[in-house]
């Protein structure tokens, strides 16, 4: 369809769409909250919390012997050591709004800065520092812009305050894990090692349903029954596989089990051989064991 020139001219003088970048790593908002925000249990932001503060002396400890001792740290220590006070200060107000929200966190920096009476641009440094202490994990969001405005928009992000696993053996031993008794570790032992077992003996679809959840779940668990159909012996073909029959071809010497008949002395071969009135005459092979086991008696 031709254009005219004016709707041509119309087009090109047309005020443009206004555009707002969009952080690089984001997602749309509402596709990945219920997969990424978790309820927190008891007295858990508490813990997190104090283990914040602990880390946080911990970190002005290292730093005091580093300057009196000098020596290269490693990357556990670097972030420790990185620790300021405003950033324990906004993780207490991320396990704030944990607690009180049931695990859904998504203040923008402006909130943060308000609550805890920092600047923006140190509640961003505090937000980076938390992250590579392994203590938050945060991820970008977007969202679709309305008429009149731009397409698409950054909001605010999503947080989940994390139990940092790397950092554990710089805190103090009260937050470490008390070792298990010998015999409850047994039990442990025990346990997977029936797991393992119980897994083998699953169809792939099983194994996939039993592994793995969601939409990824429910895809692998389609493919294991194709699979499963296809490795079916008697799915299509009701009658075993040529393989699995042994037609004196293999070259595999098999011992030939005779069957002892009413007199102890003939065998199989010799039954078959008998005429129809002969046959009506013997007890058969059940009878010819029963009386040929008598004999042996």
């Amino acid at each position: 369809m031709a254009l005219s020139l004016r709707d041509v001219a119309a087009r090109a003088f047309a005020p443009a769409r206004p555009r707002c970048p969009v952080r690089r790593g984001s997602v749309e908002a509402g596709t990945i909250e219920a997969r990424f925000f978790a309820v927190p249990g008891k007295g858990e932001t508490d813990r997190l919390l104090a283990m914040a503060r602990a880390a946080l002396d911990a970190g002005r400890r290292l730093r005091r012997e580093v300057r009196s001792e000098p020596r290269e740290l490693s990357a556990p220590e670097r972030a420790i050591a990185a620790l300021t006070a405003g950033a324990v200060r906004v993780f207490e107000e991320i396990c704030t709004i944990a607690r009180l929200n049931a695990g859904k966190v998504f203040p923008s920096y402006n909130h943060l800065a308000k609550a805890t009476a920092l600047g923006r641009a140190t509640v961003a440094r505090a937000l980076n520092l938390l992250e590579a202490a392994g203590f938050l994990q945060r991820q970008r969001r977007f969202c679709r812009g309305v008429d009149g405005e731009a397409r698409y928009r950054q909001t605010s992000n999503i947080y989940r305050a994390l139990l940092p696993a790397a950092l554990l053996r710089l805190l103090p031993r009260r937050f470490q894990a008390v070792p298990l008794p010998d015999d409850v570790a047994q039990h442990q032992a025990e346990r997977g090692v029936e797991h393992a077992a119980m897994l083998a003996t699953l169809t792939c679809r099983e194994l996939a349903e039993a592994s793995v959840g969601g939409e990824l779940g429910a895809m692998l668990a389609r493919l294991g029954a194709a699979v499963d159909r296809a490795e079916c012996e008697s799915h299509f073909h009701p009658e075993p596989l040529s393989r699995s029959i042994d037609n004196g071809n293999s070259g595999v010497d098999r011992p030939r089990h005779q069957i002892i008949l009413n007199d102890g002395n003939e065998s199989a071969d010799s039954y078959k051989g008998q005429t129809p009135e002969e046959k009506r005459g013997s007890p058969g092979v059940a009878g010819a064991m029963l009386s040929g086991e008598s004999k042996r008696d």
